[in-house]
């Protein structure tokens, strides 16, 4: 059974941290400091969140432990901005289940990459979309990040995604500003959430109207005053905050994949939460890498 959608004015503006899911030591979930952190974060002027985004460890949690997470940030925020839940997976059915669990816990929009580890072409892409947007009443943004997900989106799939009723954005992690620079062109109607650092003035310039930033987790202050900075007309004043950002991302990239967030989290004097560790794999940064981390961070004069 097909649904209408929802119609095309749905649009999230401005900067839209992807929030971290804390753990305990053991590895099981810290709802209390996962909520804490989307707290911290729009105690700070965001836009909006994105939690069960990358920087949120989504591919590590059992369906029960993401509608938890999605749960406790809207408890904590949901009231005060847009929360916008990842629910990426790399099967339809699941991806349909994660969509609904999001609905169910109050989330505004979802946010849903294209299907990962298989190799599939543009009709799987559309249907995977179509059966996403029937099941939920809540606007779609499809995440497009190929050097994770592995399949990418051409612009000829696309044209068809855009006039699905339900899907409204398109948030873009490629790093190809060419392709998003077309893409914005041929559906302008579409709302673009920029999410890479070292570009994010580049995509408000092409026409980008969000910033879903790794370094907004952090220093979301640095971020919101680039983005207010950028569509109040002080361009110049946006370009230096830019290169500020720049310099964070490098500092907190350095370390072991994402771990220097967590590294970072556990350096701000604002912070009053455990970020906890990385669900393993995934890795901390060592201590050699947290002193540099530190250094650096002091040497911008943000801790």
């Amino acid at each position: 059974m097909t649904q209408s959608g929802p119609t095309r004015d749905v649009s999230i503006r401005g900067v839209i941290p992807p929030t971290i899911t804390a753990f305990e030591n053991d590895e099981d979930l810290a709802l209390d400091a996962t909520a804490a952190h989307a707290r911290f974060v729009v105690d700070r002027g965001v836009h909006g969140v994105f939690p069960l985004g990358t920087n949120g460890e989504f591919p590590m949690l059992k369906p029960d432990e993401r509608a938890a997470v999605i749960e406790a940030v809207v408890d904590e925020v949901g009231e005060e901005v847009p929360v916008i839940a990842g629910v990426s997976a790399p099967s339809t059915r699941n991806t349909v289940s994660y969509a609904l669990d999001a609905e169910a816990n109050g989330a505004d929009a979802v946010v849903v990459g294209i299907p990962y580890y298989y190799p599939i072409d543009s009709e799987a892409i559309v249907e995977h979309y179509e059966e996403v947007t029937d099941a939920v009443e809540i606007p779609v943004y499809i995440y497009h990040f190929p050097a994770r997900m592995g399949n990418k989106l051409d612009l000829e799939t696309l044209d068809r995604l855009a006039t699905i009723d339900g899907i409204v954005g398109v948030k873009d992690s490629s790093g190809d500003v060419a392709w998003l620079g077309q893409a914005i062109d041929q559906h302008p109607e579409l709302t673009y959430l920029a999410g890479l650092d070292s570009l994010l003035f580049a995509e408000l310039e092409i026409g980008c109207t969000g910033l879903v930033s790794a370094v907004s987790t952090v220093f979301p202050d640095l971020t919101v005053e680039l983005y207010e900075s950028y569509v109040g007309g002080e361009e110049g004043r946006a370009r230096e905050l830019q290169s500020t950002v720049f310099d964070v991302w490098k500092a907190i990239d350095r370390g072991p994949y994402l771990g220097g967030v967590k590294s970072a989290l556990d350096l701000h004097p604002d912070v009053e939460f455990d970020p906890g560790p990385m669900r393993r794999p995934l890795q901390r940064m060592d201590r050699d890498e947290e002193v540099q981390l530190e250094r650096t961070l002091r040497t911008l004069d943000l801790i």
